[in-house]
């Protein structure tokens, strides 16, 4: 099921608490806390403010720790490759969309135009057999 974020987007439903979460991607619960306050995450905050992370959260968690621990990148770096990753993302799928429209307008332009060329095959042979 999904729900409908503060900043508009969609996501799916939250599934794990801060406890489950922490232990899924071995890292402190202060951590995925400090995270979120840093703006790296944004889990879900249910009834009594508990946070519920989805299976994207987690993905993306991981991600920050393969970056930090693999690659030694520090956190103010992690939020500029977010960043870009999330933009990068936005500007594919504006792409795909216009990639998209422009085949459905190229589709309806090549119709209406097999259309002209059946009508004045109809009229110039209408022209040519006599009466």
């Amino acid at each position: 099921m999904a729900e409908r974020r503060k900043d508009g987007r969609m996501h799916e439903r939250r599934r794990y608490t801060i406890s489950v979460a922490a232990e899924l991607v071995n890292v402190h619960q202060q951590t995925l806390r400090h995270y979120e306050r840093l703006g790296l995450v944004e889990p879900f905050r249910g009834k009594g403010e508990i946070r519920y992370y989805s299976p994207q959260d987690i993905e993306k968690v991981q991600q920050i720790r393969r970056l930090i621990e693999d690659l030694g990148v520090n956190l103010a770096g992690v939020e500029v490759i977010l960043n870009m990753r999330e933009q990068m993302e936005r500007l594919h799928n504006e792409f795909a969309e216009e990639v998209r429209r422009v085949r459905l307008q190229h589709e309806a332009d090549v119709h209406r135009l097999k259309e002209i060329i059946l009508r004045l095959q109809g009229a110039q042979h209408e022209q040519e057999t006599p009466v």
